[in-house]
């Protein structure tokens, strides 16, 4: 019940992050440090810098990387709204990320169970634990609105 609350208030944060860009799919992803603290966050910023790599995930490890002073992020966890695409559950697996907690699953793209399943790849060397459909409800939710306001 605990890790379950403590997943559940982290989405939340990564929630608020994925509302902060009006233009790009509201993505949010947070980093947090073995300790629980806050990293890094950051939201879709495809559309903002023409960049197709600046998904949250990666923005966030790029900066949770800086904040720590290198790449490898032992112990830390990312919370990030939207099932990982296989470019980010590769950063993920790269950077030894040790715990993966997403919200809505992604049937067409999600790299961390449900097209594919990246992290959990026998053949790496590095195998996060994963927690999916955490407040998928409220995660589906900003992604369907995003889209039926864009396409109406």
């Amino acid at each position: 019940m605990i890790r379950r609350e403590r997943h559940e208030r982290w989405m939340r944060r990564a929630l608020s992050v994925a509302s902060t860009s009006p233009r790009d799919v509201p993505v949010g992803a947070v980093v947090l440090g073995p300790d629980g603290a806050e990293l890094a966050a950051a939201g879709n910023e495809r559309e903002l810098t023409g960049d197709p790599t600046a998904h949250a995930e990666v923005l966030a490890l790029r900066r949770a990387a800086a904040a720590v002073g290198e790449w490898r992020l032992d112990g830390c966890t990312l919370v990030v709204t939207l099932e990982p695409c296989t470019m980010c559950a590769g950063a993920l697996v790269l950077a030894r990320i040790a715990t993966v907690v997403f919200g809505a699953w992604e049937p067409k793209t999600g790299a961390v169970g449900s097209l594919w399943d990246v992290v959990r790849d026998p053949r790496l060397n590095h195998r996060p634990e994963v927690y999916g459909g955490v407040l998928d409800d409220e995660c589906g939710d900003l992604m369907r609105g995003f889209f039926r306001d864009r396409d109406a």
